[in-house]
């Protein structure tokens, strides 16, 4: 069983549809996927709410909410902006955080958007395993309860960038993803959400349909797949559904 060949043949499925040219062109991988931040005992006290990290153009966020307890650990949902996008889209998670005892961490991608929806991994590596540091060392996390979540371009990060990651990453979470362009090594299975909107104009549904979710599936992944009644979008039902589906 040729597992790469047949993940390289979906990928150009992917990429057939949602790309107007339909290619995508990928330089020589330059920068390990590997992430080494692990969550363990915190060093330092967390502020809660929302606290800024990074540079004040392209950082991001740790939001902690006000019933954290550090004998309890939490589970973490590392969220990535899409396209042109920055950390601020998740300011709308801090009523869920809240509601869920959720931390949430968003950092921001280095350049427009995130390095391999460009090209290739590079320096978003760096600086979410950075980010993750950060965050384990004021926060005790439930290693059980880790999620890669994104949306658009974000969400086609965290189904690239999660499957080498997956001794880390519990949950992955798309929402509208365009493709799933990872490196090896791929490392464990983390369990997978996607969902899409059946008439999205940004990147058809029919790459998700008839790519991602085969895709993962035949690679052994444990996936749930909603598609849902909108456009490119992240409807408050469905961004519930998948928090509960996290925690489930």
């Amino acid at each position: 069983m040729n597992i790469p060949s047949r993940r390289s043949f979906l990928t150009a499925c992917v990429a057939a549809v949602a790309s107007p040219l339909g290619t995508l062109e990928r330089a020589p991988r330059a920068q390990d996927p590997r992430l080494t931040a692990r969550p363990g005992t915190p060093t330092v006290t967390p502020e809660r709410g929302m606290t800024r990290f990074g540079q004040l153009d392209r950082g991001g966020f740790l939001y902690v909410p006000a019933s954290y307890d550090a004998a309890r650990p939490a589970p973490l949902v590392v969220a990535l902006h899409g396209g042109s996008g920055d950390a601020g889209r998740w300011t709308s998670l801090f009523a869920a955080c809240e509601e869920r005892g959720l931390v949430l961490l968003a950092p921001e991608s280095r350049a427009r958007t995130w390095d391999r929806a460009l090209a290739d991994f590079g320096p978003d590596v760096a600086f979410i395993d950075s980010a993750l540091r950060h965050t384990f060392a004021r926060c005790a996390v439930d290693p059980a309860h880790i999620a890669l979540a994104g949306f658009s371009d974000g969400a086609s990060y965290a189904l690239s960038l999660g499957p080498s990651n997956g001794d880390l990453f519990t949950h992955l979470i798309a929402w509208s993803p365009g493709f799933s362009d990872p490196a090896d090594p791929i490392v464990g299975a983390p369990k997978v959400f996607l969902s899409h909107g059946s008439t999205d104009r940004v990147l058809p549904v029919v790459g998700s349909r008839l790519a991602l979710v085969p895709m993962f599936e035949m690679d052994g992944y444990d996936i749930e797949y909603v598609e849902f009644e909108g456009d490119h979008e992240m409807p408050p039902a469905i961004v519930e559904r998948a928090l509960d589906w996290f925690l489930g």
